[in-house]
């Protein structure tokens, strides 16, 4: 399986709480659902592709909880209801925590990290899927073990929060291989792994 990281991202690189003003204070955060006014169709049909290609989701502890306190319990077809790829994939949860995991399909990875998640990625399938989860996704980053990076950029400026490119994640060098806007001035990005940056002068 190839291991593909999907983000939202405002332009300064904010990925933190996009759905919601409830979704993710940590840090005192307070400017929480950027996403919504410029989710629109071009949007939800690449993310309903995105999901198309998925053999499985790879989920840190904090995501999960978003996630898990949320689409068990869709009933609405506009949303799929109990088909919607999120709740019928399998679900690899990245946590310390011993406590049950009780979203359908969801199996704890603990211990070696980045074995478990290189074993998962030798088997056969589509993609290995990370939304969010961005301390999950820098940790991916420092083992060199993301393939793709579909980023979602959103036309906002937010100044502070989380983003998925903090201070001190591993300089990397990325091949641009898809990318459309949507009409609301979503650009969708998606880059291929290319090992280590190059340099020079200009």
């Amino acid at each position: 399986m190839r291991l593909t990281i999907t983000t939202f991202l405002t332009l300064d690189g904010v990925m933190q709480a996009p759905g919601g003003p409830e979704e993710d204070r940590t840090g005192g955060f307070d400017l929480g659902g950027w996403l919504p006014p410029h989710f629109d169709e071009t949007v939800g049909g690449w993310m309903g592709e995105t999901f198309e290609r998925a053999e499985a989701l790879l989920l840190g502890r904090r995501t999960y909880d978003i996630m898990a306190a949320y689409w068990p319990h869709v009933t609405d077809p506009a949303e799929g209801g109990p088909d919607n790829p999120l709740n019928r994939l399998p679900k690899y949860v990245a946590t310390h925590r011993d406590d049950e995991l009780t979203w359908s399909g969801s199996r704890r990875l603990g211990g070696d990290l980045a074995a478990a998640i290189t074993e998962l990625k030798n088997r056969p399938g589509g993609e290995l899927q990370v939304h969010g989860s961005g301390a999950l996704a820098r940790s991916l980053m420092r083992e060199g073990l993301i393939d793709t990076y579909h980023l979602l950029v959103f036309p906002v400026v937010l100044g502070r929060g989380q983003r998925l490119f903090a201070d001190g994640v591993p300089p990397a060098g990325l091949r641009l291989t898809g990318t459309r806007t949507s009409g609301s001035g979503v650009t969708l990005l998606s880059y291929d792994s290319a090992g280590a940056p190059t340099f020079g002068n200009v």
